[in-house]
């Protein structure tokens, strides 16, 4: 991993620090969840949280610093770093709205260098390549 990359990661996590002491969680902090239930009932809560997310747009609750994606491959492996060696976090299927706080270069998925850091219950990294974006573009990490 080269330099570069080391100083974006840790630049993004020191943001998430920061962010993370000065705002209350974005999602996934209810008990009763389906998101939260990885384990049990993976595919029960996704489709669920599909079909509530879909056609929203900017729902009531969006925070406006977050900028928003859909899912476009048939299931996205959302990782801890933004490069194809990192740890799975989660599995995102087709249609997936997605809460995108920022954007990297990282490692080159069919020509496309940048992925977004997800906020959907887990902080967790998506393919550029893989997610399109709804109205503005996501920041820079």
């Amino acid at each position: 991993m080269s330099l570069r990359s080391r100083l974006s990661i840790a630049v993004a996590a020191g943001a998430l620090a920061v962010t993370a002491l000065a705002t209350p969680a974005v999602a996934g902090d209810d008990p009763g969840d389906p998101r939260d239930d990885w384990g049990q009932n993976q595919g029960q809560g996704q489709t669920q949280n599909q079909g509530q997310n879909q056609g929203q747009g900017q729902s009531q609750d969006h925070n406006p610093r977050l900028a928003r994606g859909v899912v476009t491959a048939n299931s996205l492996a959302l990782r801890s770093a933004p490069n194809r060696g990192g740890q799975i976090i989660r599995w995102a299927d087709r249609g997936e709205v997605v809460s995108i706080f920022c954007r990297t270069n990282g490692q080159s998925v069919q020509g496309n260098r940048q992925w977004y850091l997800l906020t959907d219950g887990t902080w967790a990294w998506g393919s550029a390549r893989y997610i399109r974006t709804i109205g503005t573009a996501p920041r820079w990490c």
